[in-house]
């Protein structure tokens, strides 16, 4: 059997050549890493494009809520319960036409904020959780406002229409 030797400074080349050689388990660990930033990417421009048509539907949502609010009520009241999970001590809370939340505090100071706003979507979804169904009551007492004063123009109407008659018969 030969012994062979090695210098301290073979050693050395021999463990420096080991070293600068990747690993199958760094190589592994890279390619992860690789994919991983990959899929970040496309994760990125995902948003990027998800964030545009967000945009362009709450801009989209906003014009029709005015248009619905318009013949109803010029804002109307939310659920402080809604707005709670954003801001503490609110105790009213109602949105405008313009897609604005006004809150009231405990201490009477008012708080506005544009829910159209990209920062305030959040805030926005649980508002319109709360709004919408509202929607269905808003125009069935509009239609009962406008049925009740049909009912009294109708009669008033017809009441004129007979002492109208019955002056022009007088005249004649």
């Amino acid at each position: 059997m030969s012994t062979e030797t090695v210098s301290p400074a073979e050693n050395e080349q021999i463990s420096a050549r080991e070293t600068s050689k990747p690993s199958r388990q760094s190589k592994t660990a890279i390619q992860e890493i690789l994919d991983s930033l990959k899929s970040a990417q496309d994760d990125i421009g995902q948003i990027s494009e998800l964030s545009s048509e967000e945009e362009t539907l709450v801009v989209e949502f906003f014009t029709s809520l005015s248009q619905l609010m318009k013949p109803v009520a010029p804002s109307i009241r939310i659920s402080t319960e809604k707005v709670s999970k954003f801001f503490n001590d609110v105790v009213q809370a109602n949105v405008d036409q313009n897609g604005y939340l006004v809150m009231l505090d405990a201490e009477r100071k008012v708080q506005l904020k544009d829910l159209r706003e990209e920062k305030h979507r959040d805030l926005m979804v649980s508002v319109m959780e709360d709004l919408l169904p509202r929607f269905k009551q808003l125009f069935s007492d509009q239609r009962q406002k406008i049925e009740e004063r049909m009912k009294f123009i109708t009669a008033a109407a017809k009441e004129v229409q007979k002492m109208s008659k019955a002056l022009s018969e007088k005249d004649e």
